[in-house]
């Protein structure tokens, strides 16, 4: 393994900071400790995906508004944001095992609890109660791996860590399609309970504690806590919120603005304390920093190209979720395979080939869908799928070990949360940040793609008011229409649409490309990583 990974005897599992369970028995064997997790770690990425084909089915049956379906996803991205360094403190503090295990026993109850609930307001309250401990569970899983894992392993660990969350992410559509379509839409939540009930009785048998044991000691840092949680809440606020209020409102600005300042406000703090929530020493590691930018982007990347494929496949091509979800199979399937080879390759030569590799096939996939017109064959839409899978799998196997690897053991659990926010962050940038592009394309391109296709000016200028629909992939039609008009309409539509994703994928590119740039050059081969740790 590369000396900027792990090099300093800190970095072992026999760190004098972290407490774990005496060797011997089940609960001293490493790849348990991976079953167990990947238990949680599934469900979480499981629910992360799966709740957006059950929008319109909650919907229709709760009567709520688009408003409503975006509070069902915002909320639960607000409360997970806001507590993942948290969870992290807690598991570090109180131990790995003990908050692993809560989140997994509130989120499944949450997960019933929302399926039970009703009315649009229980579901999302639930919501905001599942993202809670989700950010309990999720950053632990590492927390856990890099306490049992000794260094030359920890990588391959992190590698199947990263393919269980991308195949759990990339299966959600499928999953979610299947329940909506043949039962009903609260078993997209229901299903959580098997899972959860497998998952704790399982990791409850096999599971070390381990925890920072000096921590115990230390005075608790409230004012961080409080800092971080509204800094994070006002930055995500605005982020998923600049799409419907306008990126330049004065809404939007003023959230993100204050977000930041308070986080700054944060960051002194934290130099200041004697045990801060988060340890700003971490970032003294050129690869934990740089490591923790690039998985930002490498979600803003698939979560906001993931939502506009599934458009683009069901709104523009007419297939059904399941159909979707299946035609998306090659991400996943190619994901699985990039995991443990990223994993493997950054063992032999370091992030400072994997990260810039993965960055470069992203950027490789959003390139190819520059191509993608309308009524594409499916052989046009496969390699940008596979070449995305390969990237997103490479980067979060070498992006997750270079901030969770270059942590101390004992900060192992606060550097796991590091990664899940900066993951939740760069996701809900990415979905709203892309739609916008779209949408604005799309404002800008309708009418003149609608006067192209043969719709007559004065008809394609009134549908103009319809740009939010054909953003979405939604051609503005109606059975009144001739059948000439309808065809005319739905073709000029989809144009607008098309012209926005290119749009999308274009910017989507160009930052994947800006990422390699950034990690091959700012990541050093050398033992950089040994800066930010204790020895």
């Amino acid at each position: 393994m590369p000396t900027d990974i792990l090099s300093s005897p800190a970095s072992t599992p026999a760190a004098p900071a972290s407490a774990a369970a005496p060797p011997g028995g089940r609960r001293a064997n490493p790849w348990l400790t991976l079953v167990a997790v990947a238990f949680g770690l599934f469900m979480v990425g499981l629910d992360g995906s799966v709740v957006a084909i059950a929008n319109p089915a909650i919907g229709r049956d709760l009567g709520a508004s688009t408003a409503d379906l975006q509070w069902v996803t915002n909320s639960y991205l607000l409360a997970l944001a806001a507590a993942l360094i948290l969870g992290g403190k807690l598991g570090d503090r109180f131990g790995r095992r003990t908050v692993y295990l809560t989140g997994v026993v509130g989120f499944t109850a949450a997960s019933v609890a929302i399926g039970l609930a009703g009315s649009i307001e229980g579901v999302i309250a639930f919501r905001a109660v599942q993202g809670f401990f989700g950010a309990l569970l999720m950053p632990n899983t590492l927390g856990l791996l890099r306490a049992v894992f000794p260094p030359k392993k920890f990588g391959m660990a992190v590698g199947i860590w990263a393919m269980v969350s991308s195949v759990s992410t990339a299966l959600g559509p499928i999953v979610g399609g299947l329940l909506v379509e043949h039962v009903t839409w609260e078993y997209v939540f229901y299903i959580n309970a098997p899972i959860g009930v497998v998952a704790f009785a399982f990791s409850a048998s096999v599971l070390p504690q381990s925890k920072n044991t000096a921590a115990a000691q230390e005075r608790f840092d409230v004012l961080g806590v409080v800092l971080l949680a509204l800094g994070l809440l006002a930055v995500v606020f605005g982020v998923v919120k600049g799409e419907t209020w306008g990126w330049t409102s004065a809404g939007t600005l003023s959230a993100i603005g204050a977000g930041l300042v308070v986080l700054l406000v944060f960051g002194v703090v934290e130099t200041r304390v004697a045990s801060p929530l988060l340890p700003m020493r971490l970032f003294r590691s050129p690869a934990l920093t740089i490591g923790t930018v690039i998985t930002a982007l490498n979600f803003f990347v698939l979560l906001g190209v993931i939502f506009f494929v599934m458009l683009y496949l069901q709104s523009v091509r007419g297939f059904g979720p399941v159909e979707a979800g299946v035609r998306t199979l090659p991400l996943s399937l190619a994901s699985v395979v990039a995991s443990p080879l990223g994993a493997a390759l950054t063992d032999r030569f370091g992030p400072r080939l994997t990260m810039p590799l993965g960055m470069a096939l992203q950027a490789v996939a959003c390139f190819l869908m520059l191509g993608w017109s309308p009524d594409s064959a499916y052989a046009a839409m496969w390699p940008p799928f596979i070449a995305l899978g390969l990237g997103v799998g490479m980067v979060m196997a070498s992006s997750s070990e270079a901030i969770v690897g270059n942590a101390p053991v004992q900060d192992g659990g606060v550097a796991g949360g590091l990664q899940a926010t900066a993951l939740q962050i760069g996701g809900a940038l990415g979905t709203s940040v892309l739609v916008s592009l779209i949408s604005s394309r799309v404002g800008s391109t309708l009418t003149g793609e609608l006067t192209a296709a043969g719709v007559p000016a004065a008809a394609a200028a009134g549908l103009h008011e319809a740009k939010d629909a054909v953003a979405m992939g939604i051609a503005p039609v109606s059975d009144q229409m001739p059948a000439q008009l309808r065809a005319a309409v739905t073709e000029g539509s989809h144009l607008a649409f098309m012209n926005g994703v290119h749009t999308a994928v274009l910017v989507a590119g160009l930052l994947c490309v800006a990422g390699a740039v950034l990690a091959a050059l700012g990541v050093r081969r050398a033992a950089s990583g040994t800066e930010g740790r204790d020895d």
